[in-house]
């Protein structure tokens, strides 16, 4: 796509070249403050993001859907709005929405092959993003109704993860976190209904966050997948995901969980020191299907995050919270979710065997047994909760492993797939199924070079804390400052 980069001056009366948008990997913050000051467009910046698109597509493959002439028509209307004096939290900002959320003109297949509906209008979330002057340049790939943690599928092949394409970038939201991570965009649209958005933030080393149940609308639906799933954002820093949750922090009438709203806003919280906190160190992971063995880089990684939040004040100690055999009924609404979204694939034959399979053992928990598991959340949320009398927010890793290799389930049966999905990923689904925030932040490097992440976890409510420890520790130890072989290639 022809890009003609322009020479501006930034707010400091700096020269900056519009060809620089992409190689100086701009935030979110940092691009609302040059296209307000002109010494950037929005035109320009799409371009941007356009062109270091069009270079990944073959190889990272991040986007099921790249929007490049009405994304150019949409940055042309945002510059007009910025000449006319008007300003948005996001006014001309690229960004990227995961394949599962509805945007007009585009099908929403949710990873599935197949002729789906074209959508009418935009979800509610997508509105949120256009109000706020956002210009949505692509829908990113997920695999087949978002089952796995990897980003592969039959529709489109495999997505790879920017530090090594060797390897899987993580998913269910791999498409933005890969997105995010090799430089298309400063920000994206994830949803996380078992670790979707922490696993692949923490595998492609930016910050992910899943919000208190219901912070994020999911309308058109009242609710996302039995409630256990919930939109959220993926950046490289804190405060610009904290920005985008900010943006996107609003609920529909018709949602069926509307948390308290904050005190403040969370770009302030990203701002703002907390208090000295009591950090739950926890290592061992909840019973799952299979076993989990804690790989020793990943658990030096995750310990060095919390050396370095004791270097800041903090006091930690390591505790062991109790989960009882929560996986059940959380198994329960996982299972009774994908049957509900079957409903909605026009061709099952197209689905990988296994997608179906798990589908498919959701029809019979789809009725009393789901309305059992939501009765003991409550229950559950006490027993875990205990945890949070003795301390104020809980870290632990967000996986078991570092990333996997692509093609690393290929061939496996529906059974062997899922053990290796539980012996992986044990340590993020219990706070889907209690709805309480979440994050991943980044922890290091494994073997190969390849990203870690750490798990931020609070109680109800909690997602500010949680903002506010995060961007404390990012001020510490800026992760931002190491970038995946692909994007220093582009920046040349």
């Amino acid at each position: 796509m022809p890009y003609e980069p322009a020479a501006r001056a930034d707010a400091s009366g700096a020269s900056i070249d519009a060809s620089d948008a992409a190689g100086r990997l701009l935030g979110l913050a940092e691009s609302v403050g040059l296209l307000a000051s002109g010494a950037v467009t929005s035109v320009q910046l799409v371009e941007a993001a356009l062109e270091v698109a069009a270079s990944v597509s073959g190889t990272v493959n991040p986007f099921r859907v790249l929007r490049g002439s009405h994304a150019l028509e949409d940055a042309a209307n945002a510059d007009r709005r910025l000449a006319a004096g008007e300003r948005g939290a996001l006014l001309g900002v690229p960004i990227v929405v995961k394949d599962d959320t509805d945007l007009a003109g585009e099908m929403t297949p949710f990873g599935c092959a197949g002729s789906f509906s074209v959508k009418q209008e935009d979800s509610f979330l997508v509105k949120l993003l256009k109000n706020a002057g956002a210009v949505v340049i692509a829908k990113s790939h997920t695999p087949e109704l978002g089952l796995y943690p990897w980003t592969e599928g039959p529709a489109f092949g495999a997505t790879r993860n920017p530090w090594n394409l060797d390897y899987s970038p993580g998913g269910s939201s791999g498409g933005s976190a890969a997105a995010v991570a090799a430089g298309v965009v400063a920000g994206a649209l994830g949803s996380d209904g078992a670790g979707s958005i922490r696993i692949p933030a923490s595998w492609c080393n930016v910050v992910g966050i899943k919000p208190q149940r219901g912070r994020l609308s999911t309308w058109p639906d009242a609710e996302a997948w039995t409630g256990i799933t919930s939109p959220g954002p993926i950046a490289r820093n804190v405060a610009d995901a904290a920005l985008l949750l900010d943006v996107l922090s609003v609920n529909h009438t018709g949602d069926r969980h509307r948390p308290p709203p904050p005190g403040r806003t969370f770009a302030s919280e990203a701002e703002r020191s907390p208090r000295r906190l009591k950090v739950g160190l926890s290592t061992r992971p909840p019973w799952v299907l299979a076993p989990v063995d804690l790989d020793p880089e990943v658990e030096k990684a995750v310990r060095s995050v919390a050396e370095r939040l004791a270097g800041l004040g903090h006091s930690v100690e390591e505790v062991s919270p109790r989960y009882g055999p929560m996986g059940l009924p959380f198994l329960v609404r996982a299972s009774a979710g994908a049957w509900e979204w079957l409903q909605r694939v026009p061709d099952r034959e197209l689905l990988d065997r296994r997608t179906l399979a798990s589908a498919k053992s959701g029809w019979p928990l789809a009725g009393l047994p789901l309305v059992a598991s939501r009765k003991l959340e409550r229950p559950f949320g006490y027993l875990v909760g205990r945890s949070f009398e003795r301390c104020d927010v809980l870290l632990t890793p967000v996986t078991a492993t570092g990333p996997l290799k692509v093609g690393a389930a290929d061939g496996l049966s529906h059974m062997r797939t899922q053990r290796l999905m539980a012996s992986t990923c044990p340590y993020a689904w219990p706070w889907n199924f209690l709805g309480w925030p979440a994050m991943s932040v980044p922890a290091g490097f494994v073997g190969g070079g390849l990203p870690v992440g750490a798990q931020l976890v609070g109680p109800a409510n909690s997602d500010g804390l949680l903002i506010s420890l995060a961007a404390e520790l990012e001020s510490a130890s800026p992760w931002t400052q190491r970038r995946p072989p692909s994007t220093v290639e582009l920046a040349g």
